[in-house]
């Protein structure tokens, strides 16, 4: 039996999708796998493994594809996003506390300069 025609078969006996449809998700859930994807690849991750963590963290944030209907909304949970946030601040902490000093002296004079004018 061919892959696609079993697929079919299945989705209609079982009431299951195929594995890897992403046909249920809504357009912002797209174009956010799309931005963690890219967001991977521009620190080195190989690509699919990229777009299996994006989509990953797409259906623990949402709950997978949202369906259809009244009463079906449910709150996401940001706590991936948040944890990716909180781990930003690694780049300061690895600097010098001259450094770090030296950065803060610069961002304040910075600021002085631009309130005055």
């Amino acid at each position: 039996m061919r892959p696609l025609r079993r697929a079919l078969i299945d989705e209609r006996v079982l009431g299951t999708m195929p594995r890897g449809d992403k046909t249920k998700y809504t357009d912002k859930q797209i174009r956010e796998a799309d931005h963690i994807t890219e967001s991977y690849e521009s620190r080195g991750v190989p690509e699919d493994e990229a777009e299996r963590r994006a989509w990953a963290t797409v259906n623990k944030e949402s709950g997978g594809g949202k369906k259809s209907g009244a009463g079906r909304g449910q709150l996401e949970s940001r706590a991936s996003s948040r944890k990716g946030g909180e781990l930003g601040g690694q780049a300061s902490a690895n600097r010098s506390a001259a450094e770090r000093s030296a950065s803060a002296k610069k961002a304040a004079a910075t600021h002085r300069r631009h309130t005055l004018s």
